[in-house]
């Protein structure tokens, strides 16, 4: 008998958990199936800064989230995040789980400030918010008579006729076999193994995102690539890709840390190679300007001074940041002396393109999280609304998704007739995508260089395809999903022309009259 379930959950982040909980609160079966190993293969555990709610003026955060967006979110999808944020964050993560926010004196909590938001709003737990939420949630699960939890467990396709997703091939352990849904919640996360330099957890291949396309469901925005501009690289500046999927991690690749943008909001500055702050000559937000024009000024004053570190002699850092701390003291940096910092892939403000409630274009699919596009990021993500939209988005589809029966059908035949590719290959393929990526679809994107980015993934993909229709292995499943989602990030950037958000044209920008935008809003 082939295997079944109500809903398939296909990642572990807070999105997948949140489907999950949501679909057998209304009495559904669910299995949960991510390729993690638990709890930091998924994203939503590194999460550092916190997640922001409404408060008591949802129509500021709105206005927040609109402006960091460069006037191109979704009023509509905003509206959905802004007024079910209060009480999903009370339900779930306050009597749900019973995640102890930070406090101070007297107050409930301690809500603190990040970059392009207009007030204190954000819920958090020192620097680690991810990890506090993301642990407690993944128990609460397991002891749920309704959801199986599996990790280290891929999927490799979608199995889907007629326009109807029926569920996804799942391998775990060299094994694979269909698992047939009523309804199948795609939640894998972002594409960070897409750059050599990423905050993302080893990977993030954009699996969700190319099996969603390969099967016909519709993307948007797929050019608004978030790079965060305050992370501590170590050594890894000159270096090659980040370890692919499976591979063990040296004591190198772990160099790399994100300095939270709490940090900012709480009075750190940047200073350039020859100690000056530099960000009042970018924004008159200065350190607190949106994402995408901090990281642009920081990438800009590192080729210009050779460095630039944040300064956080303004806070008392060691009390207000312990974990970061002691994430330096582990690498051997002096914070005293400031904290080198420079961008890194952080975040994919598109994706698979969704409704409300996380619908897809084709049935019974949904996507939840980093890797769908609900509208509410636009061009531009604003801080510590990852979560929240994951949590809110997640709710919205898991009870969406509950009602239909599996229907089993036939599945596609994935073929292991050839010989086992050599242990490095997937790594030497990967080397290539990651360093055209890093060279043409990275902060500042010029019209030739994507055009030559896109004859360079072609040729790229057609190699993997031709590997893959004899031979069946997750690495080789996710350097497919790598290049598939490389390839529509770069046909996504080359359709756009104009600069807007994270999408920054160098040949437009050469011809407006302000070297950055909103420098001067």
């Amino acid at each position: 008998m082939p295997e079944t379930t109500d809903v398939l959950v296909v990642g572990s982040g807070i999105a997948g958990l949140a489907s999950a909980l949501a679909a057998a609160r209304a009495g559904q079966d669910v299995l949960v199936a991510t390729k993690a190993t638990r709890p930091e293969g998924a994203s939503s555990w590194w999460a550092q800064g916190g997640i922001a709610v409404a408060r008591d003026h949802p129509e500021q955060f709105k206005e927040d989230i609109i402006a960091a967006s460069d006037d191109t979110a979704d009023p509509d999808a905003v509206d959905v995040l802004v007024e079910n944020a209060n009480d999903a964050v009370r339900d779930v993560l306050v009597e749900t789980l019973a995640v102890e926010f930070d406090s101070e004196d007297d107050e409930e909590y301690d809500f603190t400030r990040e970059a392009a938001h207009s007030e204190d709003r954000i819920l958090h737990v020192d620097a680690s918010t991810g990890r506090h939420i993301h642990v407690p949630f993944l128990n609460y699960l397991d002891d749920h008579e309704n959801i199986e939890l599996r990790d280290d467990t891929a999927a490799l396709e979608l199995v889907r006729h007629e326009g109807r997703v029926h569920g996804a091939i799942l391998e775990s352990d060299g094994a694979y076999e269909p698992v047939y849904a009523g309804a199948t919640v795609l939640a894998t996360g972002g594409i960070g193994d897409l750059f050599p330099r990423s905050t993302n957890p080893t990977g993030s291949t954009g699996d969700g995102i190319a099996m969603a396309a390969l099967a016909g469901a519709d993307l948007a925005d797929m050019e608004y690539v978030q790079f965060h501009p305050t992370v501590y690289t170590g050594g890894q500046a000159e270096r090659g890709p980040r370890k692919a999927s499976g591979e063990t991690a040296s004591s190198e690749d772990a160099d790399p840390f994100l300095v939270s943008e709490a940090v900012r909001g709480e009075g750190g500055l940047l200073r350039n190679g020859d100690g000056e702050r530099f960000m009042p000559d970018y924004h008159e937000d200065a350190e607190l300007a949106p994402r995408d024009v901090v990281a642009r000024a920081v990438a800009t004053e590192r080729r210009e001074t050779g460095v630039v570190t944040l300064d956080v002699g303004p806070l008392d850092f060691a009390e207000a940041f312990p974990d970061l701390v002691e994430l330096c003291e582990d690498r051997g940096v002096d914070w005293t002396d400031g904290i080198p910092v420079a961008p890194a892939e952080h975040f994919l403000c598109g994706g698979i393109d969704v409704d409300d409630r996380g619908r897809t274009s084709l049935d019974r699919l949904y996507a939840v999280g980093e890797c769908a596009r609900t509208g509410v990021h636009g061009a531009n993500r604003l801080a510590s609304t990852s979560l929240l939209e994951g949590l809110v988005w997640g709710l919205r589809a898991g009870e969406d998704a509950a009602g239909d029966e599996a229907d089993p059908i036939e599945a596609p035949d994935l073929l292991e007739r050839d010989p086992d590719l050599p242990d490095d290959f997937a790594r030497q393929k990967f080397h290539r995508l990651t360093r055209v990526m890093d060279e043409c679809v990275g902060l500042e994107r010029d019209p030739d260089d994507l055009n030559r980015a896109l004859a360079v993934l072609r040729r790229l993909k057609g190699e993997v395809d031709a590997y893959v229709r004899t031979r069946t292995a997750r690495s080789l499943y996710e350097l497919r999903n790598a290049t598939v989602t490389a390839l529509l990030v770069t046909r996504h950037a080359i359709e756009n022309d104009e600069s807007v958000g994270t999408h920054y044209v160098v040949d437009a920008a050469s011809e407006s009259e302000t070297p950055e935008p909103r420098a001067d809003d």
